[in-house]
Parts: C-alpha cells; sequence; structure tokens
C-alpha cells in the first residue's frame, strides 16, 4: 500500500529532467532515425534508444508490410500482410510463451527499455488526470502484454484480475509482468470468471474497489479485457474525457423483447457452466426499469464510488445475481438512476447506443455490410476478431478501445495498431517546459 502512495509523490520535482530528457530522446529520433541524412548509425547498436520502432520482430515486420500503407487500406500492402502472418518463419519470430515473459521480467528494467514502455508522462495535462483500468484476463499473455504496454502511463493505476481457472504458467507470467511496475497490481480478490454468470461483473467490481482505495486521485475508471486494444493515445481519451465534464459514456438503451428473459428467469452456475433455474424472479428494486447496455464503460469516480457504496445500487446487484449476462443490463442500469454521478435521466431521449457512446466499438456480425464493413478477420461468437483489414475503418471512429483482437491469428494488425499510437503520442508531445 505505501508503494502506491508513494506514486503520486515527488513527480513535480522530477518533471523537468524527464521532459528534457524526453525531448532530447525525440530529437536524437528526428536526426537519426527519421531524417533523410547519409549519417551511418548501425541499427544493432542504436535499437534500444528507437522509440518510435518495436524491436520485437528484428525489423522484419515493418520491411515486409508497411504500416502506413495498411492504414490507408492499399490492397497490396493488405495481401503481402496476410501472407506474412500465416508465415512459420514470422509467427516463431513474433509469439511469445509464457516462459518468455516470466525470464524476460528477472530484470525489470531491461524488460521496460526493451519493450519500449513509456515511464514517464508525455505531457502535464496527462500527469495531472490520471486513469484507473480493470483489465479481466484469463488467457493469451502475448495479447495481455501488448495491451499494457499500449496504455500504460505511469500517472494511470491498473488492476489486473486473473481467471482462477488460468493456467498457473499464465497467472505467473502475469504477476511476472505486473512485479516490474509500481501502479500495476493483480486484484486482492479473484473469482472463476463464467461466461454470461455474475462472476464476470464481480471481476470487475473487485477491481473497482481495489482502484478506490488505492488511489484517489484519478479521474476516470476504464474496463478492459485481454483482447481490447485501444484506438487513441492516452491524450486524445484524456481530452476527450475532459470534455464529458463529469458525465460517464457507455451504451445504455431500452431492452428489446429478445433479451427480457434474462432478467425474468433466475441462473445459476452448475459445472461451470450457467443455466436457468425455471423460477420465475422477482421485479427489481424500486421498480427500476432496466436498460440493455454493455459490459465496457468509461465512468467517473463519482459513478464508482455509487457502485460501491450507494445502498439502492447495492440491491440493484443483489437482485442481479442470478440474471443472464448481467454485465449487460447492470452498468447502463446505474446510469439511468437518479443522484449517482456523471448518470442521465431514464427518459428515452437519453438513450445511447454503442455506435455512440466512445467506452467500446465491436463489430457484430449481423450488423456487417449495411452498418459498417465486412470484417477481414473472423468470428467468435457473432464478433469480428479483427484483421489488418480492418485498421482503416477502426481508426475512423471515435470509440477508445476495439474488441476483439488476437496476436496469434493476426500480429501485423496489432503491430501497426501499436506503431500508429506510439508515432502519434510523440507527435503530440508537450515540449514546453
Amino acid at each position: 500500500m505505501a508503494l502506491f502512495t508513494r506514486l503520486g509523490q515527488g513527480r513535480h520535482s522530477t518533471y523537468i529532467i524527464l521532459r528534457v530528457c524526453a525531448i532530447l530522446a525525440l530529437l536524437w529520433t528526428v536526426v537519426f532515425v527519421i531524417s533523410p541524412s547519409k549519417i551511418y548509425w548501425d541499427p544493432l547498436s542504436s535499437w534500444h534508444y528507437r522509440w518510435l520502432d518495436y524491436t520485437e520482430y528484428e525489423g522484419n515486420a515493418e520491411d515486409a508490410c508497411n504500416c502506413s500503407s495498411l492504414l490507408q487500406g492499399d490492397a497490396h500492402s493488405l495481401e503481402q500482410a496476410k501472407l506474412l502472418s500465416i508465415s512459420r518463419d514470422f509467427r516463431k519470430k513474433v509469439l511469445r510463451s509464457h516462459d518468455y515473459y516470466i525470464n524476460a521480467t528477472r530484470d525489470c528494467r531491461t524488460f521496460k527499455s526493451s519493450r519500449k514502455y513509456l515511464m514517464f508522462p508525455l505531457s502535464k495535462e496527462e500527469e495531472d488526470f490520471p486513469l484507473a483500468y480493470s483489465i479481466v484476463v484469463h488467457h493469451k499473455i502475448q495479447n495481455f502484454e501488448h495491451l499494457l504496454r499500449a496504455i500504460y502511463a505511469p500517472q494511470n493505476i491498473y488492476c489486473v484480475h486473473v481467471d482462477r481457472n488460468a493456467e498457473v504458467s499464465f497467472l505467473e507470467s502475469v504477476m511476472s509482468i505486473t512485479f516490474c511496475f509500481p501502479n500495476v497490481f493483480i486484484a486482492s480478490q479473484t473469482v472463476d470468471v463464467v461466461y454470461a454468470a455474475w462472476p464476470r461483473v464481480q471481476a470487475d467490481i473487485n477491481c473497482m474497489a481495489d482502484l478506490f482505495n488505492v488511489s484517489t486521485t484519478w479521474k476516470y475508471f476504464i474496463n478492459l479485457c485481454g483482447q481490447d486494444f485501444p484506438l487513441k493515445t492516452n491524450l486524445e481519451m484524456v481530452r476527450s474525457l475532459k470534455t464529458l465534464n463529469g458525465a460517464n459514456s457507455m451504451e445504455t438503451e431500452k431492452m428489446g423483447n429478445g433479451k427480457i428473459w434474462r432478467i425474468k428467469s433466475a441462473h445459476r452456475i452448475v459445472d461451470g457452466l450457467l443455466q436457468a433455474t425455471g423460477e420465475t424472479k422477482e421485479p427489481p428494486p424500486f421498480n427500476l426499469p432496466i436498460l440493455s447496455g454493455n459490459a465496457y464503460i468509461l465512468a467517473s469516480r463519482g459513478y464508482v464510488q455509487s457502485v460501491l457504496k450507494d445502498e439502492r445500487v447495492q440491491q440493484l446487484i443483489a437482485w442481479a445475481k442470478d440474471t443472464y449476462s448481467p454485465d449487460e443490463f447492470l452498468w447502463a442500469t446505474i446510469q439511468r438512476m437518479p443522484n449517482v454521478p456523471g448518470s442521465s435521466p431514464p427518459d428515452a431521449k437519453y438513450d445511447l447506443s454503442d455506435m455512440t457512446s466512445r467506452a467500446r466499438l465491436v463489430k457484430w456480425e449481423w450488423h456487417e455490410g449495411p452498418v459498417y464493413p465486412v470484417c477481414s478477420g473472423y468470428h467468435v461468437r457473432s464478433i469480428c476478431v479483427y484483421g489488418v483489414g480492418d485498421l482503416q475503418w477502426l481508426l475512423e471512429q471515435h470509440h477508445f478501445f476495439a474488441n476483439k483482437f488476437d496476436l496469434e491469428a493476426d500480429p501485423v494488425a496489432i503491430h501497426c495498431l501499436e506503431w500508429h499510437l506510439r508515432h502519434k503520442a510523440l507527435a503530440d508531445i508537450d515540449l514546453s517546459l
């Protein structure tokens, strides 16, 4: 606990020094990496300092597929990238095991340096507006580590919930990574996450409680899963959240008739699966209108406090525990309750769809064509697992994050998103001292 208490201390005294270092490193990059100068520089001796490049592909990813062209939707580049993603030699170079991360993090300093984590705020504006993250994971360690690197900033705070059913080696690798960062930690209480059941919500609530108790400075809460990836830089998120003026942003709209059964019938977990009991549930407390929504939200600190402490919300939570997929209505319903900080009135004119909220972009199979382009990857439970061909469309959207990505299926898609976000973050760096 004392470790987290120190997070907010001493930053101002080191801020100028860190800014000078940032400027010098950026100038170095401009001179020796971006500049067309003929000055010879051995890339093998300089890669440690090249912030704009990622080294895990040993240069081959950017050489074989031009991210700039891919992000513009160039057909030839897209075809090359697809072929590269299935290449045995390429996949052998880019895919990492649990053991890789366990061994690589034995020296945290080298790990953070070689993996190009940004270990200081890129602007005073970001430093003064810290964010809190909940990340719920159970597999795909490389997806998790790439996600953490993409969203990491030292002023933010990160709670990682690892499913109790996860492989021991996965848990060990997550613990090894989090140990390297003072502001990243494993949730103090974990649960067995079951698809469409209450424990999925409980995992986020456990992280909410830890984040709320550990730090008093963060402004907004963002919850993620291991197959999410950002579409915005930290600075873009901060500036977007500031425009909300304390309001929350999440999907919340009238529940369709096709989903009413989820809250009318009682369910329980049997042998790791959610099953209907055949019993009819009582109406929700206070005759609350139950709204349809999404599991992922952008919520103010006041909203999180209501989730943890408001007696009305506690009664709603108790009622929701035996419903089907409570994560897809609980947050949305709380968002429309009177006197919840950042909430909206329950009137239908305040309904917000997943496309108009800012939290999460999901491409549903049944909406492809009329609503958005066809998925260039593949589908899991009717959700697009993005391929590199989806990147141009994704980056045109206003959402903070998109779901789903799978580095094992299309490593180039994540590589180019990382490349794009790092360039953008450094282009927006605050050079004033």
